[in-house]
């Protein structure tokens, strides 16, 4: 019976020495996950300060929402932040933080037409050249001028050098569209291949941000280089000039918002070539209007496959001479575009045959304007393709009126009554000017106050 109770007890005691050795395993291990905890958390608190400081950083060019978005990230993803390289870290934010912006909306031709409002010429500054016997075979290249700068060029027919200054007063004075006619000749080699000369172009690109500045439509061109290459060459090689030309214009101004409008040409479309003896002679109408029509659809050709903002720009075409009666004739074709309602037209000068025939001011010359907005109205706006006269007189003397009214009327009397007609039909008016003619570009103002009232009644108008 001893024997039996001290056996009992040795197992007893075993049994509890080997439960007590249990438990104290446990609480080693739970010692051990105790500090791996801590350990984690530590690391966990160094990771989030890491983190915490990258979301700082990223909050000042980050939206909102983003940064909300990291701060509710799982700690695990925390703690893998933290041991990424930060280099990742960077790049694989604007994955998740992409901006909300959304591509620009270009608007429709006949939208853009009614925003225009009165427009005015930058005349006699970027499409000045040196033009001395420009009229013979044996002008075979454009010559240099001065030092062969951007600056020679654009001074050299007696302008003074655009500035901001010059482009913010004629905002100021009511304009809400600026044409800057270029001669993209100036300063090319003469090697065959028509390239553009950089510094020219980038001159060309500093006024349009002036007028970008302002807020102004802004219109840039071929001018007189047009003519240039019409005289000297077949349908063929101009369609391939001007293709490449057009090519380069567009490519280089594609970034450009719906404020930036390209037109075709200036007035030579359809214009004289010279002959096999070195002769300029006019071709016929329907050599004319060929070579009107392809050139019109080469440029618009051209503009679209730079693709970019210039897939929907608004682009003018140009009228056969821009003579309103030519270009009014079914002969004239507007060309086929990929995207629908982005053309415009441009014609030139309402009252022309008037004005040289010193009939401005009468009844002749009501009944002529009456007919070229009817004929215009019919080809054109009743199709729903706006018309932009892109030069219209500034200035009417007392010798080109109308003796029965030339000690009646005033040159604003009849400016008035061009302007609001046009305005009346929708056509987007854009008076001449050179220099300090219409409006001074060393005052930046209208010259007459008479004028000046105008305009800005004018524009008073369209605004409201």
């Amino acid at each position: 019976m001893k024997k039996k109770l001290i056996s009992l007890l040795l197992c007893t005691a075993l049994l509890f020495t080997a439960c007590s050795s249990g438990d104290t395993s446990s609480e080693n291990k739970s010692d051990v996950s105790s500090v791996t905890s801590s350990m984690t958390e530590d690391k966990n608190d160094e990771s989030s300060e890491d983190s915490s400081k990258e979301e700082s950083s990223m909050t000042e060019t980050s939206a909102p929402e983003t940064t909300t978005e990291s701060t509710t990230k799982a700690p695990e993803t925390t703690t893998e932040s933290a041991t990424t390289p930060p280099e990742t870290t960077t790049e694989s934010a604007p994955e998740t933080e992409a901006p909300n912006s959304e591509p620009i909306i270009f608007p429709t031709a006949n939208e853009v037409a009614k925003d225009m409002g009165l427009g005015i010429s930058l005349g006699n500054t970027m499409e000045a050249y040196e033009a001395t016997d420009c009229e013979k075979i044996t002008f075979e290249w454009i010559p240099v001028v001065g030092n062969n700068t951007p600056k020679d060029y654009e001074v050299c027919w007696e302008c003074v050098e655009t500035t901001q200054e010059v482009i913010s007063g004629m905002k100021a004075a009511g304009f809400n569209t600026v044409r800057i006619p270029v001669f993209w000749g100036n300063m090319m080699a003469n090697d065959g291949t028509w390239t553009i000369n950089a510094d020219y172009i980038a001159r060309v690109k500093e006024i349009v941000d002036y007028c970008q500045n302002e807020g102004l439509y802004t219109v840039i061109n071929i001018h007189h280089f047009d003519e240039f290459i019409i005289r000297r060459n077949d349908i063929d090689e101009c369609e391939r000039i001007f293709t490449h030309l057009w090519t380069q214009i567009a490519e280089y101004f594609k970034d450009y918002g719906p404020t930036l409008v390209f037109e075709g040409y200036n007035e030579y479309l359809g214009g004289n070539q010279f002959n096999d003896k070195g002769e300029l002679v006019e071709v016929s109408k329907s050599d004319g209007y060929k070579m009107t029509n392809t050139m019109n659809q080469c440029f618009v050709d051209a503009v679209r496959k730079t693709g970019g903002n210039n897939a929907e720009r608004v682009l003018i075409v140009s009228g056969y001479w821009t003579n309103i009666d030519l270009t009014t004739d079914s002969k004239f074709k507007m060309p086929t575009d990929s995207v629908a309602d982005r053309l415009m037209v441009s014609v030139h000068y309402v009252d022309n045959n008037m004005y040289w025939w010193n009939k401005i001011g009468g009844q002749d010359w009501l009944n002529y304007i009456d007919d070229q907005c009817g004929k215009l109205k019919k080809a054109f706006t009743d199709k729903g393709i706006p018309v932009f006269m892109g030069e219209t007189t500034s200035n009417y003397p007392k010798n080109n009126m109308d003796s029965s009214v030339k000690n009646k009327k005033t040159s604003t009397d009849c400016l008035k009554v061009v302007l609001e007609r046009l305005l009346d039909e929708g056509f987007v008016p854009v008076i001449w000017d050179t220099n300090s003619h219409f409006y001074s570009r060393t005052e930046y103002k209208i010259v007459n106050p008479d004028d000046a009232a105008l305009i800005k009644d004018l524009s008073t108008k369209l605004a409201q």
